[in-house]
């Protein structure tokens, strides 16, 4: 009963199969989170308004070469397919069955250049987006996967790029769902990271990794959701020599 997650291991990560194959990687599961009023009750109501905030980065801005690294359920996948059109979606996903729910959604007349990634090591080339968004993707991977994940995003960001992570906020220490102790074991319960990513720079390690691939990072806009448990950041990815 405790090793069912080993059915799950088909070219999977272990901390994904272990952790989250009830919610990624089993078909019942992917067919029950992929509800709205589920996905909203998991964001405790704030799913359309992260969106709107993650979209509304993408307007009057060049929108070719967009990645959307893993994928998401809901909406937001075929909302950044019209966001970006004409231009194509990238998506990557380490998951197959997370990869058929997106192309089932996508609009048949917008392309989604959909592949099966890990992303902590991408096959595509240095410098191959404009735009990478990560949508509560980092709080799931473990310390040494979120650093491979920040290093890849500074390989693959062109110079002059954009990094749009929507995200938890810092650690809450204010926030009452973080002060009520059964709301907050019940969360990092679910989510067995999270404590790590909240007390992560995510800018310091940016740079960290950016360094081999001559790039910095910088924070350049943040939106603060749900009294700062959430928030919406973009980074914009320069060349150290510019």
């Amino acid at each position: 009963m405790f090793n069912i997650y080993r059915h799950f291991l088909n070219g999977t990560p272990e901390y994904l199969a272990r952790h989250y194959w009830w919610a990624y990687l089993w078909s019942k599961g992917v067919w029950f989170f992929d509800h709205q009023p589920i996905i909203n009750a998991i964001l405790f109501g704030q799913y359309k308004k992260l969106m709107k905030s993650t979209l509304a980065r993408l307007n009057n801005s060049s929108r070719e070469d967009t990645l959307q690294l893993t994928c998401v359920y809901g909406e937001l996948t075929p909302k950044l397919q019209e966001a970006v059109a004409p231009e194509p979606l990238h998506l990557a996903d380490v998951a197959m069955v997370q990869l058929e729910l997106a192309r089932s959604k996508s609009p048949g007349n917008m392309p989604l250049l959909a592949a099966r990634m890990n992303a902590e090591q991408l096959a595509y080339k240095d410098d191959s987006f404009s735009t990478i968004v990560l949508f509560f993707l980092l709080h799931e991977l473990p310390a040494r996967a979120r650093t491979n994940v920040y290093g890849e995003c500074m390989r693959v960001l062109k110079p002059g790029g954009r990094l749009l992570i929507t995200e938890y906020g810092p650690l809450p220490k204010n926030h009452l769902l973080y002060r009520i102790a059964p709301i907050r074991w019940l969360i990092t319960k679910l989510e067995p990271f999270l404590d790590g990513f909240w007390h992560e720079d995510i800018a310091s390690s940016l740079n960290e990794h950016g360094i081999s691939h001559g790039k910095k990072a910088l924070n350049i806009w943040q939106e603060d959701i749900f009294g700062g448990f959430y928030r919406v950041t973009q980074y914009t990815v320069e060349s150290r020599d510019g």
